[in-house]
């Protein structure tokens, strides 16, 4: 849809064109600047939340109650990392540097999913983690996967394949310890209990408060808002909560066959603003830590760009 007509008008009808005609934004095509804006909004946040979505798993690997546990542990963790990689050179994409995005989620001006201020206080929550957390995020990622702009539908692919993945360990784990002991039992059903509502959360604040959200869909960034597709992780959760004989803890939770789904009762919007505005449990653990981290790998970086600087130089 590229074009070299000097008439913004024509510009803007030719993107208005592609997005009814379903077709995919590519970084070279013109688009508008608060198009751009948001997507780098969006998919900072998203690659934020997969660097820092590390610590609460990675918590528990070196008290992972078996070899098997463990190596499954590392592998999701690694995933993770690579879904931020994947999504950092997304944004890279619409111009916007990697060390500038970093910059502002150090410094606080960029934000990442409120889920990630939740502590891991068991091995229990590994499971709830990858049933419920992972689980809210497939449902809303999926529909990106046919996002309007190019990059960061083809990284959704592979990202929500990996997912995918994740969610079915976290619902092997819970299992596993649903059907042992009474002990272990409590410890998934304690799990649960604590992450059910931060998962609901995840979606984002309801439609009619969403400052983005309608937006968003206008340019098919996203297909679906926040209140569709949470109610779509909650009929998809009910059942499977069944199999595994745990309860989600909402006493408001049951089928309503007048509108072919479930009712659920009222989210405290007032904790996620408050964990939004940096008072969650962990906010100031989890950019300390990440801030660290960057720190302690300067000379990582320091030395991967004297290595390219000089291999470059040698093939020139």
């Amino acid at each position: 849809m590229t074009t070299t007509a000097a008439d913004p008008a024509v510009y803007e009808a030719v993107f208005e064109a592609a997005l009814a005609a379903d077709e995919r934004i590519e970084p070279r095509d013109w688009m508008p600047d608060a198009y751009r804006a948001s997507l780098v909004r969006q998919i900072a946040q998203h690659a934020h939340s997969e660097i820092i979505g590390m610590q609460p798993e990675a918590n528990w690997i070196t008290r992972a109650p078996s070899l098997r546990r463990k190596a499954i542990l590392m592998a999701k963790v690694q995933d993770e990392a690579g879904h931020g990689l994947y999504l950092y050179s997304a944004a890279e994409t619409l111009g916007v540097g990697r060390e500038e995005l970093l910059d502002k989620l150090h410094s606080g001006r960029q934000k990442y999913s409120s889920i990630f201020n939740y502590p891991t206080l068991t091995w229990a929550d590994v499971g709830a983690i990858g049933w419920l957390v992972d689980g809210a995020a497939i449902t809303n990622q999926v529909p990106l996967c046919r996002c309007s702009y190019g990059p960061y539908a083809r990284a959704m692919i592979r990202i929500c394949k990996e997912e995918s993945f994740h969610q079915r360990q976290g619902y092997e784990l819970l299992m596993a310890l649903s059907q042992g002991t009474e002990a272990q039992h409590a410890m998934a059903q304690d799990a649960v209990d604590r992450w059910w509502w931060p998962s609901l959360m995840m979606f984002g604040p309801p439609d009619d408060e969403s400052a983005h959200s309608a937006q968003s869909m206008a340019w098919k960034i996203k297909r679906h808002s926040n209140d569709e597709l949470r109610q779509r992780f909650v009929d998809i959760c009910v059942p499977q909560a069944e199999s595994l004989g745990l309860t989600l803890p909402d006493p408001d939770l049951r089928w309503n066959p007048a509108r072919g789904h479930y009712d659920f009762g009222p989210i405290d919007w007032d904790e996620f603003r408050e964990v939004l505005r940096g008072n969650g449990p962990c906010n100031a653990q989890r950019l300390s830590q990440r801030r660290r981290a960057h720190e302690e790998g300067a000379w990582v970086r320091e030395a991967a760009a004297v290595y390219a600087a000089k291999h470059g130089e040698a093939r020139s």
